[in-house]
Order: structure tokens, then C-alpha cells, then sequence
């Protein structure tokens, strides 16, 4: 049976992750109240984030930052686009 969880990214209850996504204790609250889809959709924000500002997650301060961003991402005002993205023509 899958696991269920009040999403704070979709604002409605759907499946949630199999697994803490993440360690410590912001990785157990993404676990406890973000599905699948929310997950998925902060990985591509992650992603654009990565290559906007050309981060590499080797680079503990790059990390660092991710993980603030993640943080708003899912619990508070929210991570916004670099002022210059252009999101690809489709």
C-alpha cells in the first residue's frame, strides 16, 4: 500500500516518497509532508538553480545554498528563478 502525505507543495494529499530524500532532520520533514510530485518538481527546480547560477555540488558553499533554497522551496516563501532565467522555448 503506498504511503500518503498532506503535500505542502501540491496543498492536497498524495503518494509519498519511499525514502528520506535527504539526511538530517530537513531531509525527515520533506519525508513526513512532501509527495512525489512536490519532490519531483523541487529536483527540477534544483537543476535550474545548478545551472543558472553554474553550481557544482561538490562545493560545500554551492550545497549550502541549495539547501537554504530547498528549505523555502518546501517551507517557506517559496525559492525564486534567478532575475535572468529564460525558461526554454517550447
Amino acid at each position: 500500500m503506498t504511503r500518503t502525505v498532506q503535500c505542502v507543495v501540491l496543498k492536497s494529499e498524495a503518494p509519498g516518497l519511499e525514502r528520506v530524500p535527504y539526511p538530517g532532520p530537513l531531509g525527515q520533514r520533506i519525508y513526513e509532508s512532501v509527495s512525489r510530485e512536490g519532490w519531483s518538481r523541487w529536483v527540477k527546480h534544483q537543476v535550474m538553480l545548478m545551472n543558472e547560477y553554474r553550481l557544482s555540488p561538490l562545493e560545500p558553499k554551492a550545497r549550502k545554498f541549495l539547501e537554504s533554497e530547498m528549505e523555502k522551496f518546501f517551507f517557506g516563501s517559496g525559492s525564486d528563478r534567478p532575475a535572468e532565467f529564460k525558461p526554454p522555448e517550447a
